[in-house]
Parts: structure tokens; C-alpha cells; sequence
């Protein structure tokens, strides 16, 4: 599964050849700390979408400064790890910056894919996208699955257990 796990350089390597042989590239990215059904089923309508899924995975210091102390959960090594054990997954790469607009900038996906949390006007790297002939799409949300709604609902649980 760790092969799925690349470098930003290697990547876009590896994604130049498979554009090359037609292949669509699928974009999403997130934070991905403590991975619930919502995200897979999240991901694999995004993979429906083309032919390769690449997942980008903010750091640990951009989930911090994003989601703020006590986050992530799970660092970001079991995080991309967990990410690439799913089969819709094709590769995973990690960013530092609180957004993926430089990482979307080099990798050039044909198709940047966010969830319906976002509306398409406000998804980062739109503009990158769409000027090089590529679509945005906003994925239905789906409602109470969330990190947050899981980390509140463990903690309502066990919260008095001793």
C-alpha cells in the first residue's frame, strides 16, 4: 500500500506518463484524521469521476493551524497510509500549506473534486483548473459524518467510563 504513497516529484512524473496514455486525473484533497464512512464513500464517487485518483493530505502542522490544538488525531504517516489501503485510492501525496493551490499548480489534475461542503466558486485551485481546459465539481455533502461529529460522539460515550 506504501507504494501508493509519493512525493510530490515523483508524482507528477508518474502523472505526466499516465496523461500521456489518456488517462483523467482526479484531484481531492483534505485533512483525512480519523477516516470515517463519509470519506470513503466521498472518494469512491470521486474516482468514478476518471481514471486516477490522487488524494493530497495536509501535514499535521496544517491540520493544526486549520482545525486547531489536539488535531490531527492521526499523524499524517497512518493517515496517508490508511488513505492508500482503499481501493478507489490510486496515489496519495502530503502538502504543507493550509490549502493545495501549489501542489494542484504542478500535478495540473484534469478534474479537481471537493465535497458539497464547498461550493465551486470557493474551492481552491479552480482557476489553475479550469484554465488549463479542467472541470470543478462539488460532491453532494454528506450530513453527520464528520472528524469532529466522531471525536464528539467518543467523547460523550467514554467520557465518564472510569
Amino acid at each position: 500500500m506504501k507504494k501508493k504513497v509519493k512525493e510530490k516529484e515523483d508524482l507528477c512524473e508518474i502523472l505526466k506518463r499516465l496523461k500521456a496514455e489518456g488517462k483523467r486525473i482526479v484531484f481531492t484533497n483534505g485533512c483525512f484524521d480519523l477516516l470515517h464512512i463519509g470519506h470513503l464513500r466521498y472518494l469512491e464517487k470521486a474516482k468514478t469521476l476518471g481514471d486516477i485518483l490522487v488524494v493530497g493530505v495536509n501535514s499535521d502542522a496544517s491540520v493544526q493551524g486549520l482545525k486547531g490544538p489536539g488535531r490531527p488525531v492521526l499523524p499524517l504517516e497512518e493517515r496517508m497510509e490508511l488513505l492508500s489501503g482503499l481501493e478507489c485510492v490510486d496515489y496519495v501525496v502530503s502538502f504543507d500549506e493550509s490549502a493545495p493551490l501549489k501542489l494542484i499548480t504542478v500535478l495540473k489534475p484534469h478534474l479537481l473534486v471537493k465535497g458539497g461542503d464547498w461550493s465551486t466558486e470557493t474551492i481552491v485551485g479552480k482557476e489553475v483548473v479550469e484554465s488549463l481546459g479542467g472541470e470543478v465539481v462539488a460532491l453532494p455533502f454528506i450530513e453527520g459524518n464528520s472528524t469532529s461529529h466522531l471525536i464528539e460522539t467518543i467523547l460523550e460515550r467514554y467520557a465518564n467510563r472510569t
